[in-house]
């Protein structure tokens, strides 16, 4: 009897390409309605001057019609993409048990915009020198944290640009930044994308006194404040923190609303914030 196992590294003839699991319900299935709505959101997302380069930007994950106008400050601050830039995108693994950090090795990621190349040779890297970092792909298929993401880096990627999937359970976060950080210091084109909601299904005051409290605590850089929030994404928040105190990079908050404020009732929300990690 053979038994599936989800750590197995695929050899290059085995690279499957990861399909969408939730177009035409988290997002339009339709291309050019997909297009249309996210350039939407980032047409509409009036972000300030910052101070230097973005290098790193946490955005919510929800359905579009809730979070993607809050998404859309995050990918007009990250645009445009350098050429053929690697993206880091890391988010929390909702339905598949993970222990540390589910890289995902497939060939590309796909969407009705097409598909995404996932930078293999570096998630094997990883995954062979990381210790908190496996090879993990049955968690990335039913996944939606970072599937929602890659059509806002597919509208502002100039050219052409890889990924590196990650999909956090409950990692040490020092010790996936101690596996990061070295290489996004050596390569100045590399990004950083964290995918992350706030809190859950609270009233609408609960919702925003809790959600100021948890994003003045990533803005001032407090660990401990962070790691007891509410936020699903908050290990890949917590590693995005480690990195940045290691690489002097510096956060700016561009836009925090809930669902109660985008298309939601007030009665239970869910939060969402945009922000963005400079080098300066």
């Amino acid at each position: 009897m053979s038994w599936f196992n989800p750590y197995h590294v695929p050899t290059a003839s085995t690279k499957t390409v990861r399909r969408p699991a939730v177009a035409g319900a988290f997002y339009p299935a339709r291309p050019a309605q997909l297009q249309a709505m996210v350039t939407q959101f980032l047409e509409d997302a009036q972000v300030p001057p910052l101070p230097g380069p973005v290098r790193a930007v946490i955005a919510p994950h929800a359905g579009y019609i809730y979070s993607g106008p809050i998404a859309g400050y995050s990918f007009r601050a990250l645009a445009p993409l350098p050429q053929d830039a690697t993206v880091f995108l890391m988010g929390p693994a909702h339905y598949v048990p993970v222990p540390d950090v589910a890289l995902g090795y497939f060939r590309a990621m796909e969407t009705p915009l097409g598909t995404v190349t996932v930078d293999d040779a570096l998630v094997q890297q990883l995954a062979e020198h990381g210790t908190c970092l496996a090879i993990q792909n049955d968690a990335h298929l039913p996944e939606h944290s970072l599937e929602v993401e890659l059509p806002f880096l597919q509208m502002i990627a100039s050219d052409r640009f890889q990924v590196v999937p990650m999909l956090f359970g409950h990692p040490n976060p020092e010790c996936v930044a101690e596996a990061l950080t070295p290489i996004l210091a050596q390569h100045p084109r590399a990004r950083v994308v964290v995918s992350s909601d706030l809190s859950h299904y609270h009233p609408y005051a609960t919702a925003r006194r809790l959600d100021t409290t948890f994003i003045d605590a990533v803005l001032r850089g407090d660990v401990a404040a962070v790691a007891q929030g509410e936020a699903c994404g908050r290990y890949p928040i917590l590693t995005l923190m480690f990195m940045a105190q290691a690489l002097g990079w510096t956060p700016h908050l561009l836009d925090y609303r809930n669902s109660g404020d985008t298309a939601g009732d007030k009665r239970q929300v869910v939060g969402y914030a945009a922000i963005a990690y400079t080098e300066v």
